[in-house]
């Protein structure tokens, strides 16, 4: 028995060596693989950091589009679109978008490594016009800057006014109205701001020049062939008043052709009447 426990011993002796050897090499073997998944990252990190934002063209998100499609903006951005995260110009791309008759403003961000987002406001209508654009006549809208813009089915449910006698002929989109009738605009703007929808009992409001860039107005109401007169002031108090005024005229005379509220008193001129009275034929 003694025999046989020495030579227990023996092989524990000799196993002892390998043991530590093997030991050995996968103490060696731990410093490799941390090695290696150094170097992993570190490709994985370049190819993040370099490869990805020099090769790939970028992703565009848009974002706040609502009478535009993402389509039609990114056909707008063709030229910087293929570029690559390093090359995008935001500068340019911030141009190309501001460009759009319908866009007021743009933001521009570059997200690292090939996300690009583009944040749009777009312009909101509070009349219509006609407008002569090449050999044709459209109809635009305009906001409260007194911009010129095409119209699109996201605003098709407004109420707007619309406004003609603006000389507007051969005003490219994105243009501005003339200076002295954005006063007009900035009244309608105000009036539509209003919880009472009053636009939406008048047709037209036609503009009727007057000397030295004055001006003053024809209502045209929607629901009566009586036109109102009034002068270059409009706003929420004239507004009531005319509908008042319709109300009480028509019940008086059945054959209204216009009713003048321009100089602090009510005048109505029957249809028979050879001119209307009040020279702004």
């Amino acid at each position: 028995m003694s025999d046989s426990i020495f030579r227990g011993f023996e092989n524990l002796e000799a196993a002892s060596p390998k043991q530590k050897a093997k030991k050995a090499q996968k103490s060696r073997a731990i410093p490799i693989i941390l090695c290696v998944l150094c170097l992993l990252l570190v490709s994985e990190a370049v190819i993040y950091l370099f490869v990805v934002p020099c090769m790939n063209p970028v992703r565009i998100v848009w974002r706040g589009l609502n009478g535009y499609t993402e389509k039609d903006m990114t056909a707008v951005v063709a030229p910087v679109v293929q570029k690559n995260w390093m090359r995008f110009n935001a500068n340019v791309t911030r141009s190309l978008v501001s460009s759009v008759a319908g866009v007021e403003e743009v933001q521009v961000v570059k997200r690292f490594p090939d996300r690009v987002f583009i944040t749009v406001k777009e312009r909101v209508p509070v009349a219509m016009m006609f407008a002569v654009q090449g050999d044709r006549t459209v109809l635009v809208q305009v906001d409260k800057n007194g911009v010129l813009f095409p119209p699109s089915a996201a605003t098709a449910h407004l109420s707007l006014p619309l406004i003609s006698g603006i000389p507007v002929e051969h005003i490219p989109e994105g243009m501005r109205i003339p200076a002295h009738f954005r006063g007009l605009i900035n009244q309608i703007s105000d009036i539509r701001s209003r919880s009472q929808q009053y636009f939406a009992g008048v047709s037209e409001i036609h503009v009727v020049p007057k000397e030295y860039g004055n001006y003053e107005l024809v209502l045209y109401p929607l629901h009566s062939q009586t036109r109102v007169l009034v002068d270059r002031q409009l706003n929420e108090e004239a507004l009531q008043y005319m509908m008042v005024m319709l109300d009480v005229v028509n019940t008086l005379e059945k054959d209204v052709s216009a009713i003048d509220l321009r100089y602090g008193s009510v005048v109505y001129y029957p249809r028979q009447t050879s001119g209307g009275g009040y020279g702004l034929e």
